[in-house]
């Protein structure tokens, strides 16, 4: 005869091994970012020939380094609920902006002045920064939708870069002695104690990043806006301000990133950065910020650009064609938002039970 005490104890049993189900799969999803990393690098290393040789590290380490850097930005933009979809076109735009002040200068009236590499790079950062101002302050004192606002400088930007030359390029920005404005090249090409410039700009960036968003005021406030705006508000943050100066840092990340590949490429074309937007919210949705803001890590973000750099480097070597590829980084992206739901509700549930 079965009693109340045994169907007690065996519905309590059957409680446990839910919860234990239920916990296991929530630190499986939690670190899925490092599993789709192992699994990227593990599918191309047995299907493409000379993959992981040294010769392709090095170029996807520049690739990773563009669409990290591009995530940092984004992924503060992110956690405030916010979207930035201008940063592809900025890199397209900073990188026009640097060839012309290396190759015209700045003409002041029958007298042009020419800066030096430093100097245009400070001013070409002021410049992408400047951008990120504009949609900071459409979207905090304007109250235009982020999506909207940074749409509208996608187009507004891009087509400031195809008028700069008219559509042409900027090419050979070598730079001139005379004129005191050579050594672009080093910013993208060089390196330092055997590590690329590049790859240096991107561990700075996520070091300082990571400090100032955990160890510092201004890192809770972007999260505490992302989680419940209206809460911030209510506790008396400057939430336009916090929000103003997080659409800056993404606008000056973007236009590090156009400088990088212009001084790679010795280059300034128009159309540079086309799509990365896309890749950019990729790599911070698949490491874990969530959309809706208040949740996400940098580190998760450039781990995720990895995956995406590591994903698009493998197809373009598998012969996978470029259609293709839209189809699978668009796939990508869907299956990281189902899966950040499912570990939502995973842990409201675990967290019910316990």
């Amino acid at each position: 005869m079965t009693t109340a005490t045994d169907l007690s104890t065996h519905d309590l049993s059957h409680h446990s091994k839910s919860f234990q189900a239920s916990w296991v799969l929530l630190q499986i999803l939690k670190l899925r970012i490092f599993v789709a990393l192992f699994a990227v690098l593990l599918y191309f290393s047995l299907t493409v020939d000379n993959f992981l040789t040294m010769n392709n590290m090095l170029i996807m380490a520049q690739h990773i380094t563009v669409i990290g850097i591009l995530s940092i930005g984004m992924t503060l933009v992110i956690l405030t609920a916010g979207i930035d979809l201008s940063v592809g076109s900025t890199v397209g735009f900073s990188g026009m902006v640097s060839g012309f002040l290396l190759m015209n200068g700045i003409p002041l009236g029958d007298y042009t002045l020419f800066l030096s590499v430093p100097e245009v790079i400070l001013l070409t950062c002021l410049v992408g920064a400047f951008i990120g101002y504009i949609n900071g302050a459409l979207i905090t004192y304007l109250n235009v939708a982020p999506f909207i606002a940074t749409l509208g400088m996608l187009y507004v930007v891009r087509g400031a870069a195809l008028l700069f030359n008219d559509g042409g390029t900027f090419s050979q920005l070598q730079g001139h002695e005379e004129l005191g404005n050579t050594g672009f090249s080093f910013l993208g090409n060089g390196s330092l104690l055997g590590i690329g410039i590049p790859v240096w700009l991107l561990l700075i960036l996520t070091l300082v990043t990571w400090f100032v968003s955990y160890k510092t005021p201004f890192g809770r406030y972007v999260y505490a806006i992302g989680g419940n705006e209206n809460a911030a508000i209510f506790s008396g943050l400057r939430v336009r301000k916090i929000k103003l100066w997080v659409y800056i840092f993404s606008g000056f990340c973007a236009a590090i990133v156009g400088l990088v590949i212009t001084s790679q490429l010795q280059t300034g074309h128009p159309m540079t950065g086309d799509t990365y937007e896309l890749r950019a919210i990729a790599a911070v949705v698949l490491g874990g910020t969530a959309l809706a803001g208040g949740r996400g890590s940098v580190i998760g973000s450039v781990i995720g650009a990895c995956v995406i750099s590591i994903l698009n480097d493998g197809m373009v070597m598998s012969g996978v064609s470029d259609f293709w590829q839209m189809v699978i980084m668009g796939l990508v992206i869907i299956i990281a938002v189902v899966i950040d739901q499912l570990q939502q509700r995973l842990q409201k549930r675990v967290m019910v039970t316990t």
